[in-house]
C-alpha cells in the first residue's frame, strides 16, 4: 500500500462519497494550509472535520485499488476516518520536516476515537515509520479498542515492530483475548524468544487450570524442540479437538524430524492438515 498513490486514491474516495461542498471544503482548507505553513489552520481544519463529516458515512471505493479498498474494509473505516488520514497524508506529502511535528502534536492530545483513526491507518502515512513510538505506546493499553486498532487487521507492526514490540503485542493480543487470527503475519514475525515465551504462558495457564486459545501456537511451528515438543504432546492428548489439531498444523510446518514423527502418531489429523481440510485460517470455524 506505501506504493500506491494513497492520496489520489483516498481523494477519489472523499469526491465519490462526499457532498460536493463537503470535498471543496476539505480541499480548500487543504490548499490554504499547504501554502501557508500554518500548524493553526491544521489543527482549526483537523478539528472542524467531525463537524462537517458525519461517522455513519460509508466510502465508496468502486475503481479504487483493490488491496487499498480492501484494507479500508477490513478496518471498517468510515469517511470521518478517511477524511482524517487524508489531511495528514496531505501535509506531511507536503513538507515532511515541518508538518511531522505537527502531526505529533496532534497524536499527544488526541480523543480515543482519534487516535484509533491515526492507529489504524498509520501504514498510509508517507513517513510512516517515523510514529512507531506512537504505535508501542499503544501496546501499553486497557482500552480494547486502541490495542485492535494498532494490532489487528493492521500490516504496520510486522513492517516497524522489533521482535520485543511484536513480542510484547503478540502476549497482550492472548492475555486480553483478542482475536489472534486477525493479527497479519504472525508466521512471517515468529522468533524463538515468542515461541519460548508462549510455552511458559501456556504452562501457567495449564497450573491453573485455566484454558488457551489454540490459535496462539500458531508462531512456534519452526521452534519444536525440547519443552515446545513436549507442549505439542499435551495438545494432541488434550480433549479438545481444537487443540489436537492446533498442534497438528505445527507439527506439520515444522522441520524438526521428531515433529513429523510425533504427528504421524495421528494419521487423521496428519491427513486433515496434509489436504488444507484445516488451516489456521478455518481452525476456529
Amino acid at each position: 500500500m506505501q506504493h500506491l498513490d494513497t492520496r489520489k486514491e483516498l481523494s477519489k474516495i472523499l469526491g465519490d462519497s462526499l457532498a460536493e461542498e463537503t470535498h471543496t471544503w476539505i480541499e480548500d482548507k487543504l490548499d490554504l494550509i499547504i501554502e501557508s505553513n500554518s500548524a493553526k489552520e491544521l489543527y482549526l481544519c483537523y478539528s472542524l472535520i467531525a463537524s462537517k463529516i458525519s461517522s455513519d458515512i460509508k466510502p465508496k471505493t468502486q475503481g479504487v485499488n483493490q488491496k487499498l479498498a480492501e484494507y479500508l474494509m477490513a478496518q471498517e473505516a468510515d469517511m470521518l476516518q478517511i477524511a482524517r488520514i487524508y489531511l495528514l497524508i496531505r501535509v506531511l506529502e507536503s513538507d515532511k520536516a515541518y508538518f511531522s511535528t505537527k502531526v505529533a502534536n496532534l497524536i499527544q492530545i488526541a480523543d480515543t476515537g482519534e487516535l484509533e483513526t491515526f492507529l489504524k491507518f498509520l501504514i498510509l502515512l508517507p513517513n510512516a515509520g517515523d510514529f512507531n513510538q506512537v504505535g508501542v505506546e499503544a501496546l501499553r493499553t486497557n482500552i480494547g479498542t486502541i490495542f485492535d486498532a494498532i494490532a489487528l487487521n493492521n500490516p504496520y507492526p510486522s513492517k516497524y515492530f522489533n521482535d520485543q514490540q511484536w513480542n510484547q503485542m503478540y502476549l497482550k493480543a492472548a492475555f486480553m483475548e483478542r482475536n489472534l487470527g486477525a493479527i497479519i503475519d504472525v508466521e512471517k514475525r515468529a522468533n524463538r524468544d515468542l515461541a519460548r515465551i508462549i510455552s511458559d504462558y501456556a504452562h501457567e495457564r495449564w497450573a491453573a487450570s485455566r484454558s488457551i486459545d489454540p490459535l496462539f501456537w500458531r508462531p512456534v511451528a519452526q521452534f519444536l524442540e525440547g519443552v515446545l515438543l513436549q507442549d505439542m504432546d499435551h495438545l494432541f492428548r488434550s480433549k479438545d479437538k481444537t487443540e489436537n489439531l492446533a498442534a497438528a498444523l505445527c507439527c506439520y510446518s515444522a522441520p524438526q524430524p521428531e515433529a513429523k514423527d510425533l504427528l504421524n502418531n495421528y494419521p487423521d489429523l496428519k491427513e486433515m492438515v496434509t489436504h488444507s481440510e484445516v488451516t489456521w485460517e478455518n481452525l476456529m470455524k
